[in-house]
């Protein structure tokens, strides 16, 4: 190995060091910025040292191997700053989909494309080949379809075929006697129906995911997405790639099993798409009652005479763009002495985490920010919640009614407060498609319209 190469597995080193640094920062909103920062420079480094690499290992055709390099990265630089510059914060969790979908892609390629080149591979070969096309085909429909159903393109309730349970199993049975088959007889055939299936298993298994569940499906996703490349780079001999891709799959995995704590979910069932889920069971308790509106003034009144408020944010705050006059809000209460929290259920938004980051978008102190268990301590003894744009997160119907789909889900027990403003356009079912009996509460009013407008009308209004 001469120096050059030598210097270029340095580098990957560094990078290795880097991503797990970032994977640190990131794991608090204080230090989350230089995570970010951490990732960034390992992924360049990553990206540089790589490119060295491949000219290194090119020989004769280092000028060829240059140009399809600099084509390559040209497309995907102004690729990637067009999504970046176009699309909003609240498009974030789809555009995560989408690009795992395109990791998937890529494994799938690079299967192939391994397998047709490298005819000397011996039966670990093989098992590389045939393992990473299945990963990365999985990856690459059940991403997609996350992507449709984040994105409003296909409709966010589960679709349940009958015996969904028998037909990933017998998926999962044929795709192994297929990999038998093409380590005992190695043939393009068998490498191509398995992929047609893991394609088709993708699909049914996000396509069978309730969108209650949908941020722990970007979480594993992103799981699946990490174990796609680190089987590319198992195939292409990259230490590099095997090292990322294994922290992304890890630390997906391990967020989804914290999630799926959050929501009372069974990690094992919401990776095989409803495995194990009862068919049926006790349906949704009918919801009967009267809705009562409120108005801007009445609600700024209630807020002169609170000492304790609550703020609830969910994904309508984020596409109504409410975060920066709610921060203008908080700050004027908290001015006049008022005792102010934010309470951020774990799957707020549509992507863990995704209300954390619009909070500190719009410089509201993390100190007041607090989790599920926090906040829920506190609610009894809050004068007023601020339910701003969530729905689904707030349902006591998660507590109340065993035929809800969402039966067992930790909520913010708002309802338990002495009076609750819920801020909505209309009186709509939230993603998951489930009808929230907190509107007709006694202690609850609607403030009907746009968040952000609303929330301007109360800052004038105080």
């Amino acid at each position: 190995m001469d120096t050059l190469t030598q210097l270029v597995y340095g580098v990957y080193l560094v990078a290795g060091i880097l991503f797990v640094l970032s994977l640190a920062g990131l794991a608090k909103q204080e230090t989350a910025r230089g995570g970010n920062l951490a990732g960034k420079v390992g992924m360049g480094l990553a990206l540089a040292a790589t490119v060295v690499l491949a000219l290194i290992e090119s020989e004769r055709n280092v000028g060829v191997t240059a140009g399809l390099i600099a084509l390559a990265l040209g497309i995907g630089a102004i690729i990637g700053t067009w999504q970046a510059r176009r699309v909003e914060m609240t498009q974030m969790p789809e555009m995560i989909a989408l690009l795992h979908s395109f990791v998937g892609l890529a494994a799938v390629l690079v299967g192939f494309n391994s397998y047709l080149t490298d005819t000397h591979g011996g039966a670990v070969h093989l098992v590389e080949v045939f393992l990473g096309v299945f990963i990365g085909a999985i990856t690459l429909t059940g991403s997609l379809v996350a992507f449709g159903k984040l994105s409003a393109r296909l409709k966010s309730s589960p679709l349940t075929l009958p015996g969904r349970n028998m037909l990933n199993l017998v998926a999962v049975l044929a795709s192994f006697g297929l990999m038998g088959w093409f380590i005992a007889a190695p043939s393009i055939w068998p490498l191509a129906i398995m992929t047609v299936i893991a394609l088709a298993v993708g699909w049914h298994l996000v396509v069978a995911i309730g969108g209650g569940d949908m941020p722990v499906v970007v979480s594993m996703l992103n799981s699946y997405s990490g174990w796609a490349a680190a089987a590319a780079g198992f195939m292409l001999s990259n230490d590099l790639l095997i090292i990322t891709g294994a922290l992304v799959g890890s630390s997906g995995a391990i967020l989804s099993y914290i999630m799926c704590k959050a929501m009372n979910r069974s990690f094992v069932s919401v990776i095989l798409g409803g495995f194990g889920a009862t068919e049926g069971g006790p349906a949704a308790a009918a919801i009967e009652g009267e809705h009562r509106e409120t108005t801007a003034a009445d609600v700024a009144q209630l807020l002169k005479e609170a000492s304790s408020v609550v703020i609830t944010p969910g994904y309508g705050m984020a596409v109504a763009k409410a975060q920066y006059p709610v921060a203008e809000l908080t700050s004027r209460l908290r001015a006049a002495g008022v005792d102010v929290r934010f309470g951020v259920h774990p799957v707020a938004g549509r992507l863990p985490g995704h209300m954390n980051v619009l909070l500190a978008e719009a410089k509201v102190p993390y100190d007041i920010v607090e989790e599920l268990e926090e906040v829920n301590e506190k609610l009894p003894s809050t004068d007023v919640v601020l339910v701003i744009g969530a729905n689904d997160t707030v349902n006591p119907a998660a507590e109340d009614d065993p035929g809800s789909p969402i039966a067992g889900m930790p909520v913010l027990q708002v309802w338990k407060a002495k009076e609750v403003v819920v801020f909505k356009r209309s009186m709509a079912v939230g993603y998951a498609g489930v009808q929230n009996p907190l509107f007709f509460k006694e202690n609850t009013s609607m403030l009907f319209g746009d968040a952000k407008e609303r929330v301007e009308d109360i800052v004038k209004a105080l």
